[in-house]
């Protein structure tokens, strides 16, 4: 059975293992959306993550929310599940805005695609610098007041936006983010990395999680496979002086422990007290994850993998 983990400062007892469902009811026909969310949810997996733009790629965004919805109605267990959805980024209807009139109104179509009438916890997708932090909170907060939202995250901010904010919640009564979810892998960026709108946690950030007792919840970790298939390389912004040790490090330590490498970077986050978003498009792939949660490293194993490399460039 899956670990669940408390985020400080909510009454949230989430999975550590929360799944992705991006590509579900898009690239992730019915049929496959349905058998991943049942064998998630039958090995005790809680917490599910969308978004109102997913997967405009493929259509016009909100698929992923439509299908969550679908399958909670069919099943019964909308009260079972800790559902986190985000808005800010643009779908084919809405553009990238956190302005209060969007994020209210995105609220409320994410509501009915996941015919539901509250969200666990609404994200800022992205960290919208043309609107105050004061306003962004306060929209949070009628949110929170009206019962359509019961917990707040912030995703893709820095750590300085993330203190601003925590201030602006202080100092006006609002509700605080009790999370964010960031881009993290085991691999360090490259001080030149670019990911666009995505931004990678970094030192600042791990370090205000930790003081500030701020729930890191991490996408993007497997790199698309890029750890474990030879047919995907490992992305330019991680490619520097101490990649190759530290995936050598992983590599090793997972032949060690009877691992792959996937399961051991999936444990080193759950041992690290990260919360780790990952999907799945298959019954090999969801097992394989599942059982990166029932692995649990010493103190010694999660310190070897620390300390593998150098610094990065």
């Amino acid at each position: 059975m899956v670990k669940t983990i408390r985020i400080n400062n909510t009454a949230l007892d989430v999975s550590s293992f929360c799944l992705g469902t991006m590509n579900f009811g898009s690239r992730d026909n019915k049929g496959v959306s349905f058998a991943m969310l049942d064998q998630y949810a039958d090995a005790g997996g809680n917490f599910l993550d969308t978004a109102n733009n997913y997967a405009v790629w493929f259509g016009e965004g909100g698929e992923s929310e439509k299908a969550l919805g679908q399958w909670m109605q069919a099943r019964g267990n909308r009260h079972r599940m800790v559902v986190a959805s985000k808005a800010g980024c643009p779908t084919k209807q809405a553009p990238m805005s956190s302005r209060p009139e969007h994020i209210l109104a995105e609220c409320d179509r994410s509501l009915t695609r996941l015919q539901t009438d509250y969200l666990d916890l609404f994200y800022y997708h992205v960290d919208d610098r043309t609107v105050p932090l004061e306003v962004q909170l306060e929209t949070m907060a009628k949110l929170t007041q009206s019962g359509k939202v019961r917990y707040i995250g912030a995703s893709n901010f820095k750590a300085w936006r993330l203190a601003e904010a925590s201030a602006v919640s202080a100092a006006h009564d609002y509700p605080a983010f009790c999370c964010v979810q960031q881009r993290y892998t085991y691999l360090r960026p490259r001080v030149d990395a670019s990911f666009n709108a995505q931004i990678s946690a970094n030192d600042d950030l791990l370090e205000f999680c930790r003081e500030r007792n701020l729930q890191l919840v991490a996408y993007s970790s497997l790199l698309g496979g890029a750890y474990s298939r030879d047919d995907r390389k490992i992305p330019w912004q991680y490619r520097h002086a101490d990649t190759d040790i530290r995936r050598a490090t992983l590599v090793e330590t997972a032949k060690e422990l009877g691992a792959t490498p996937n399961q051991l970077l999936l444990a080193w986050l759950t041992g690290r007290g990260i919360i780790a978003v990952t999907g799945a498009s298959t019954e090999a792939q969801m097992k394989e994850s599942l059982a990166a949660f029932d692995l649990s490293l010493s103190d010694a194993i999660l310190d070897r993998l620390d300390a593998a490399g150098a610094t990065a460039p």
